[in-house]
């Protein structure tokens, strides 16, 4: 069982898309469940990678770049340590920068999983073009995999159309060194935080009060100067309540 002491960010969350500014230097966050996530995080991506980790090949610059821009942004910090080769991370693990492997090392290295959007050329979408995924809230990456926004979000509910329409908006609009971030709250009676699920297998919890555990996403959208991708980040925080 890997739990946070507490959330935090602000709650309860504004409906979608509920977003606000993001200082850049706060986009890659350790909490006090670093160690355990990292160790799952690593657990998952040696045994279950296919699962956790796609990426088409019109997104390898993306990844590439979004892999430079992580270690730029670890390097200033202090509790970790880049050099040319490796990273050493706030646990002590070091880490091999493996730059024919962007996303796995990106998975290796923070507790954010990451999503890259792109849209391609004459589409009125944004596609997830690949992703390291550790730890889905309820949904399968080779399901939503090359797949639009909308159809991304399907079933929920308030996903309508001009939720839709709002949403692309923004991710049409976010500018290099301008990232966002909203968060959600998930009601949950296992706290795994690998739980891949069918878009028809719906969780009888997920509107109980009752629930053993919340689950909340701390959300972010950040541009990549050079490719133009939309990094959809995802950094998962699970207390028992």
């Amino acid at each position: 069982m890997i739990l946070n002491s507490h959330i935090p960010h602000e709650m309860p969350p504004k409906p979608l898309p509920g977003v606000a500014p993001l200082s850049p230097d706060e986009w890659i966050i350790v909490d006090d469940a670093f160690d355990a996530q990292m160790a799952e995080r690593a657990r998952l991506l040696r045994t279950r990678r296919a699962e956790v980790l796609a990426l088409d090949d019109s997104a390898r610059p993306a990844a590439d770049e979004l892999l430079e821009v992580v270690l730029g942004l670890l390097a200033a910090r202090a509790d970790y340590t880049v050099g040319a080769s490796r990273v050493t991370r706030p646990d002590g693990v070091e880490v091999p920068i493996n730059r024919a492997d962007p996303l796995g090392t990106l998975g290796m290295l923070v507790q954010q999983d990451f999503c890259l959007m792109q849209k391609p050329e004459g589409q009125d979408e944004h596609l997830l073009t690949g992703a390291v995924l550790c730890f889905p809230s309820s949904w399968k990456l080779s399901e939503k995999f090359m797949r639009p926004l909308v159809a991304i979000h399907q079933p929920v509910a308030v996903y309508d159309d001009n939720i839709a329409r709002r949403v692309q908006r923004l991710f049409d609009g976010i500018r290099p060194g301008r990232p966002l971030w909203r968060c959600n709250a998930l009601n949950y009676d296992d706290p795994a935080l690998f739980q891949p699920r069918s878009a028809n297998d719906r969780r009888a919890e997920r509107h109980s009060a009752d629930a053993k555990f919340l689950r909340s996403e701390r959300q972010s959208l950040w541009r990549l100067d050079e490719t133009r991708a939309v990094v959809f980040g995802i950094h998962t925080i699970v207390v028992a309540r």
